[in-house]
């Protein structure tokens, strides 16, 4: 009688392991992409509760030489053209350095005023208690 050939395969048991480890170290130290932040605000505190907001809100973010709208830069020129085209009741979230000069502030609303814009939110951080 002879004797049948079994068929060797390999053990994939220890390889769904690593695999799985693997997936896991890169899970855990990934970073999650966050908010589209372009300039590094020190934006002031507030003893104020956060509303919800159903829609996404367009962010503005105004610095002491730079001014951004959803993460791309823009001059105070081209941030009036870019406006035109949003609708009246558009969501608008504003971050403001603590060291931004009044008058640089009130071109922005001066801008936001003329494209009939006024539905919009002043962005600080929480005070630390």
């Amino acid at each position: 009688m002879r004797r049948k050939r079994e068929k060797i395969a390999p053990d994939l048991t220890p390889i769904i392991d690593i695999v799985f480890i693997l997936l896991i170290f890169f899970m855990v130290t990934s970073v999650f992409r966050k908010e589209n932040v372009v300039l590094a605000l020190n934006l002031p505190d507030l003893h104020a509760k956060a509303q919800n907001i159903k829609e996404k809100p367009v962010t503005i973010e105004l610095s002491k030489n730079k001014l951004a709208v959803d993460a791309q830069i823009y001059n105070f020129d081209d941030l009036a053209k870019q406006f035109s085209s949003y609708e009246k009741d558009t969501k608008i979230n504003i971050k403001i350095d603590k060291d931004v000069e009044y008058e640089r502030v009130m071109k922005l609303f001066d801008i936001l005023q003329q494209h009939n814009l006024t539905s919009f939110s002043l962005i600080a951080n929480k005070a630390k208690e």
